[in-house]
């Protein structure tokens, strides 16, 4: 057995073919086969179901398991010798949501980058319970994501505070007003967020413990998405107060207090308990600890 075969087992059990596992690995489609048969005589077993479309047998399903975390440990042996060099350098996997990413990440990363140009930083756009998820099983090595709630396994850190807001266009009936009672809200044509994001999980509970029944026309599952329907007067929405300051400045959108609304939610890093940090990512949750709020939520 080699590390050759175990990364084409796991590029099958991805793509469910073996000529796409070829093209991605640069090899022959007999190539591919053979690896696996060597694999599966050296282990007296079948790994693959070879009927279109190729699936992992029972047998496959327990070997990529092991596989991949051969391949981790193989990972981490590198990364650890690398770290020797005294050289903050590799790869980081982060995961945040859409708004999160286009708020703050290009005014850190470009600092970050222009800083330890060795660093390779792979963003992954997911939703806040995925984030959390996806750090907990080493999907992703670090989360940039809202904080509503502790998990014993993670190790968290605020980085700044955010509320969100009822949002219109300049053109919606409410827009003539800087305030409203939440009574308005009732009947009130909404794009909301989609359930999964920690903006609509908040606003569900305010409505829930409030009794606030709004008609919803739309769900998106971005901020993005949202404010540009918002934009076009199609509703009215609550969302991020920070993914809107753009919007603001430029007068295509406007902010409506409500004082039901204005609760602030730390957005901080989370990582997992335990795990062994690499130079780069010691290197960049010291960075992003060591920044003030207003280096986040600051005037681009």
């Amino acid at each position: 057995m080699n590390l050759n075969q175990l990364e084409t087992l796991i590029t099958i059990s991805k793509t469910m073919s073996f000529r796409k596992a070829g093209e991605l690995l640069n090899l022959t489609q007999p190539a591919v086969s053979a690896q696996i048969k060597s694999l599966e005589d050296e282990f007296k077993t079948v790994l693959i179901d070879r009927n279109q479309p190729v699936t992992l047998t029972d047998s496959g399903r327990v070997f990529l398991d092991h596989a991949e975390m051969i391949l981790q440990t193989v990972e981490d042996l590198k990364q650890r010798l690398a770290d020797l060099n005294q050289t903050p350098q590799g790869h980081i996997h982060l995961g945040t949501t859409t708004s999160i990413a286009m708020q703050i990440l290009p005014r850190v990363l470009s600092y970050f980058q222009n800083q330890f140009p060795l660093i390779k930083t792979t963003i992954h756009s997911m939703s806040t319970s995925q984030i959390m998820q996806s750090v907990e099983n080493g999907a992703i090595d670090i989360g940039i994501t809202y904080l509503f709630e502790k998990q014993a396994t993670l190790e968290s850190s605020v980085l700044y505070y955010d509320t969100f807001e009822l949002t219109v266009s300049p053109q919606h009936p409410l827009a003539r007003f800087s305030h409203v009672p939440i009574e308005k809200l009732h009947d009130l044509p909404l794009i909301m967020l989609s359930p999964e994001t920690a903006g609509r999980r908040f606003v569900d509970q305010v409505f829930k413990l409030l009794h606030i029944a709004p008609q919803t026309v739309m769900e998106l599952s971005s901020s993005e998405e949202v404010k540009r329907m918002v934009e076009l007067n199609l509703g009215a929405a609550i969302i991020s107060k920070l993914s809107i300051q753009n919007e603001l400045r430029m007068g295509t959108l406007k902010m409506v207090k409500v004082n039901e609304l204005e609760i602030s939610h730390p957005v901080g890093v989370v990582y997992k308990s335990g795990r062994y940090l690499s130079s780069a990512l010691h290197q960049f949750l010291l960075d992003l600890k060591g920044m003030q709020e207003i280096q986040f939520i600051g005037s681009e």
